[in-house]
């Protein structure tokens, strides 16, 4: 296949070659002066001369042509690999504004002798190259306005507190009209956990934010069980959901689509299938829910991820003052607590057990669990 294409683009190269040395001896014949008079004894031959040294030129640079294609194939497959549907989507857009602008603006051109052609080509490159760095630049702004106009995503209905059951024909694949606002779906160990009805209320996270009507039922399994630990924290899913109700309002959405549209039986799967099918993202504290959504290739937001980034940075050196409260694995060792629950490990501190102590900050160990300080006494 490969040695078809080289051999195609090799004739190619070799007849553009000669059209242009036909081109560039016609116009000296007509030209006149010293060059034209002397070819003009023999102009026949002079012009099968030109033909056949550009076509040569063009079929001599098959090699160099084949080889800059190779780069820039695999400089386009390198990029477009960051790049979603809809930035290609604006792409090709911009390519097709600026190609038309293009052959507006060279259309004149083109009549110029010689070099009008190529004039034309030049131009055609350059606003075909601009018209989509300028598309991507504004790829916000311009997926924004056909996502509220709805000619290109159509939107996805969800169940929310205000509407009715959705049929199951409308719910699809398709995105909602939310721009870059990816959906992100809940689970419920994020609602049992509570701490995402305090983010959500910071700003730091914005709708559409996607409950499954399976993980509420599940939730309320939980809130209805006879022990009263678990039903205490399915409770609290459930407060949890009424506040984020109250403060997103309609970007809360409840989404009823059974587990067997999904194609799965385990809630876990079926929320990583439904994060899947709305191009959405899954928002979780569950470890194991974080695996099989990055095997699905489902990007995953985790509290516990974003808990242990937001814990204070100390450096060696740095004095702090804590409260040590028990012995440590090691003789001699004292444990204490910062507010934000980072374990500090204190050398020397066991007879401080019950004291509020100054101390110095020696290392600091990340750990699966989270941030681990190693401290001194100060003296």
């Amino acid at each position: 296949m490969f040695r078809i294409m080289r051999g195609v683009i090799r004739l190619l190269l070799a007849v553009l070659g000669g059209v242009v040395g036909y081109q560039l001896a016609g116009f000296i014949l007509a030209d006149g002066g010293e060059i034209g008079a002397f070819i003009g004894y023999h102009p026949v031959g002079w012009v099968i001369f030109f033909v056949f040294f550009f076509a040569l030129v063009g079929f001599m640079l098959t090699p160099v042509f084949w080889m800059g294609l190779g780069k820039m194939g695999q400089l386009f497959e390198a990029n477009l690999q960051g790049f979603g549907f809809h930035e290609i989507l604006i792409s090709l857009m911009g390519l097709t504004l600026g190609l038309v602008l293009a052959n507006l603006i060279a259309l004149p051109l083109s009549r110029v002798p010689v070099v009008g052609v190529y004039l034309a080509v030049l131009i055609n490159v350059a606003l075909g190259y601009l018209g989509v760095r300028l598309s991507l630049r504004r790829r916000d702004d311009i997926w924004a306005f056909f996502s509220s106009a709805g000619s290109i995503r159509g939107k996805i209905n969800f169940r929310s507190k205000k509407s009715g059951q959705v049929p199951k024909a409308e719910v699809s694949d398709k995105g909602d009209g939310y721009g870059y606002r990816k959906p992100k779906v809940l689970d419920t160990s994020i609602l049992i956990d509570g701490r995402i009805s305090d983010i959500v209320s910071t700003g730091f996270i914005e709708g559409p934010l996607i409950l499954p009507r399976f993980v509420l039922s599940e939730l309320q399994g939980v809130a209805d069980s006879s022990d009263p630990i678990k039903r205490a924290r399915g409770r609290r899913g459930l407060d949890v959901v009424n506040r984020m109700q109250q403060h997103l309002g309609d970007d809360l959405r409840i989404m009823d689509v059974p587990m067997k549209e999904l194609e799965r039986d385990v809630v876990d799967e079926a929320i990583v299938a439904l994060a899947k099918r709305i191009d959405g993202c899954v928002l979780t504290t569950d470890y194991n829910l974080n695996k099989i959504a990055q095997i699905e290739g489902v990007s995953v937001l985790n509290v516990n991820d974003l808990s242990n980034a937001l814990k204070p940075m100390l450096l060696p050196g740095e004095n702090i003052r804590v409260d040590v409260i028990r012995e440590g694995k090691e003789p001699n060792q004292g444990v204490g607590y910062l507010e934000d629950g980072t374990m500090i490990v204190v050398e020397d501190g066991q007879r401080y057990i019950g004291s509020h102590v100054d101390v110095v900050v020696t290392s600091m160990l990340q750990t699966s669990a989270g941030r681990m300080i190693f401290a001194r006494i100060r003296r």
